[in-house]
């Protein structure tokens, strides 16, 4: 054979194990986030039909305890005995500074109509009673023969608008640009995925490194469960890597009732409130969404874990508010970092940018592995939304959504 033949078939040989390779690569490409066929969660079919836009979060109400409206007694001194006011006589509603109280001022009364409706029912109040050793005898045609025997009922504050309930929001995608360092300078897409449908929702975060058609990592991070008063309630969540030349790894956590079921860390008891990696933003997102006082320099917010081999609290410190100079512009976030305390080397840390303009939704997700290894995450275009009308996606008040063509998908 000469030196010719041998090239050719050597060639033709290495394109055939190309080829073989390529064939098996999508095969898993194919695979990667469908977990185990006989088992995985059916993904959620929404069609993305319109483009947020920034715009000021409008007011949430969550669920409020009535205001506490205080006593007669408690929002005025008595008055002296030793100065009786004179029977007949018009009450003296005392014009001294009254400290608020909270009750009126949370329900729109002002403290100062309410402390001085409280002085002038205590006042009448001791005027009907007699003085020591006297006859109780009132005058006829004094202004106290009017008065009900019981006392007054306190002043209510007339009805005012209040926000709308919370809502959650529609199916939306957000896709990001990824640059970053794993054994070497890299670049790539990420996506997440927050879907819905009634009160079952999904969450899946895809990202891979390097070119399209031949990653050097492709990882899938889903979160499947329900939607509750208390925020997302995972049922189960995979994760799933595909490294170059390597056999896909799968992973599964399962959130019984009574236990979570780790694939690396044996059993553990339920946590109230546990998140996993994936439904960690949304979770997040949605505590800012009811509770924006959250997001302040220094405050921190705390979020149970289930990582693949222990359920862990993980707390996140407030930062700051920065603004990111964005492919869509500039954009005001609040910086997340959390406190890694018994951070393993399989642990991965994540810092989080959450705009509240966007809805809180996070525009930037810095992925570390490790200090050499990381992935950064910026949001590349305006999230996407599906149909409002869509069965449980109904948009809440004010998201500043601006909608496509009707029934044409971005």
């Amino acid at each position: 054979m000469s030196r010719r033949q041998w090239w050719a078939w050597a060639l033709v040989l290495a394109v055939t194990l190309l080829h073989l390779w390529l064939m098996t690569w999508v095969e898993d490409l194919a695979r990667l986030g469908a977990g185990a066929a006989d088992t995985s969660p059916a993904r959620i079919d929404v069609a993305f039909v319109r483009e947020l836009a920034q715009s000021e979060p409008p007011p949430v109400a969550p669920a409020r305890s009535p205001a506490v409206v205080p006593s007669p007694a408690a929002a005025a001194p008595a008055q002296s005995a030793s100065a009786p006011q004179a029977l007949g006589a018009e009450p003296q509603v005392s014009t001294a500074a009254a400290e608020p109280f909270p009750g009126p001022a949370e329900a729109g009364q002002s403290p100062d109509l309410a402390a001085s409706a409280a002085a002038a029912s205590a006042t009448v109040a001791e005027a009907q009673q007699p003085a020591p050793g006297a006859a109780p005898a009132v005058p006829v045609g004094s202004p106290l023969v009017s008065l009900p025997a019981s006392p007054p009922a306190p002043a209510v504050a007339p009805p005012t608008p209040t926000a709308p309930a919370f809502e959650w929001p529609p199916s939306t995608r957000l896709s990001y640009t990824l640059v970053g360092d794993y054994r070497g300078p890299v670049q790539g897409k990420a996506r997440v995925d927050w879907l819905r449908s009634g009160n079952r929702y999904q969450v899946h975060l895809d990202v891979r490194v390097g070119a399209d058609f031949a990653p050097l990592l492709s990882r899938r991070m889903s979160s499947d469960g329900l939607l509750t008063e208390a925020g997302l309630k995972p049922q189960r969540y995979d994760e799933e890597t595909k490294v170059l030349l390597r056999e896909v790894r799968r992973q599964t956590i399962f959130f019984e009732p009574d236990r979570i079921v780790l694939p690396r860390g044996g059993v553990q008891p339920p946590v109230a409130g546990v998140q996993d990696t994936a439904s960690q933003f949304v979770q997040l997102s949605w505590m800012f969404t009811l509770q924006p006082q959250l997001l302040r320099a220094g405050q921190m917010v705390e979020v149970p874990l289930a990582l693949t081999r222990r359920v862990d609290r993980w707390v996140y410190d407030v930062v700051g508010e920065e603004v990111l100079d964005l492919p869509v512009g500039p954009v005001k976030a609040w910086y997340l970092k959390p406190r890694l305390q018994s951070k393993t080397s399989s642990d991965l840390s994540v810092e989080t940018w959450f705009a509240p303009s966007l809805q809180y939704l996070p525009v930037r997700i810095r992925i570390r592995q490790d200090e050499a290894s990381f992935i950064d995450l910026t949001l590349e275009r305006m999230p996407q939304q599906g149909d409002a009308a869509v069965p449980g996606a109904a948009p809440r008040p004010g998201n500043g959504a601006a909608p496509a063509p009707a029934g044409r998908p971005l």
